[in-house]
């Protein structure tokens, strides 16, 4: 299985920051030391190209980002302190998610060791999401005619805020949020379906309601490409997810999604979105469950 990933992923942050920076090259190193991938399935995206990024972003907010010309509100809005590191990364995970998408629908699955950052609005970024490279992935893969359909599959128990926002008004995209009903955001646009679950919801309920929806969404909507997007918050451990699931629960999870989108035959991208487990190193573990089922249910 290939995937995308860069050292530049990792960019500088401020001492004690909650955001775990260091969990995609501990994701990426984890990865390799338990044979999920190897070396030559480690595709190195450039920098993604202005012209893909405009598809969804604002100029002016851009500017922001690429030029270091955030106001100090629209910063603290983001949540991460703004460097020259930071443009980076951003600029190296949407090209990683763009490629992770020629590469999904060349062999039937793939991966980016970042991504999923669907909190991002075309004139802004909020809750540790700079760009919305999902969005800018399906625009760009459109344009080009790579694709015509796709499907949001967004398991982070943060609704998708961003991406509800972007393709609102698009039949051409389809998005699916299972979240935390009281957690972030608090103004949430409608998805195309949104199941908002209570506090404390635990395995039995949610993989019960989550293959629920599954078989709701294929019922109406033929996608060319699938983007889960599996953020491990909903964990009972994690420091904002509210939900309840087991380690466990998250590995059926990621088996209950994988294998139903294997069994369609729809090309499939994993993208991490959130998590944030009680340290680093437990939350590249937690997210490499999805790559760990992914190989194995495709090898």
């Amino acid at each position: 299985m290939r995937v995308s990933y860069a050292p530049g992923y990792v960019a500088p942050i401020t001492p004690g920051h909650i955001f775990p920076m260091r969990k995609f090259s501990i994701l990426h190193r984890y990865l390799l030391d338990t044979g999920v991938i190897r070396d030559i399935d480690v595709i190195t995206p450039r920098l993604v190209d202005y012209a893909d990024l405009r598809l969804t972003h604002t100029e002016r907010y851009l500017d922001g980002i690429l030029n270091g010309n955030l106001s100090k509100k629209e910063e603290r809005r983001l949540g991460l302190p703004w460097s020259a590191g930071l443009a980076t990364r951003s600029c190296l995970a949407v090209q990683g998610t763009i490629n992770a998408t020629l590469m999904a629908l060349q062999d039937g699955i793939a991966g980016n060791l970042a991504g999923g950052t669907h909190h991002a609005m075309p004139d802004h970024g909020e809750g540790f999401c700079v760009f919305n490279d999902v969005a800018v992935a399906i625009k760009t893969l459109q344009r080009s005619m790579w694709i015509d359909k796709a499907l949001i599959i967004d398991c982070d128990v943060h609704q998708g805020n961003g991406n509800a926002e972007i393709f609102g008004d698009d039949p051409s995209v389809f998005t699916f949020s299972i979240h935390g009903e009281k957690n972030y955001p608090f103004r949430k646009p409608p998805s195309d379906l949104d199941i908002g679950l209570p506090d404390k919801t635990g395995d039995t309920d949610y993989l019960r309601i989550l293959g629920d929806a599954l078989d709701d969404i294929f019922g109406v909507f033929a996608p060319d490409v699938v983007y889960y997007l599996g953020g491990i918050d909903p964990l009972e451990s994690d420091h904002f997810g509210r939900l309840s699931l087991t380690s466990a629960g998250l590995i059926r999870r990621e088996e209950q999604v994988i294998g139903y989108l294997k069994n369609k035959n729809v090309p499939v991208v994993l993208l991490l979105a959130g998590g944030y487990a009680p340290t680093e190193n437990e939350t590249a573990v937690a997210h490499s469950q999805m790559f760990k089922v992914a190989a194995r249910l495709y090898s």
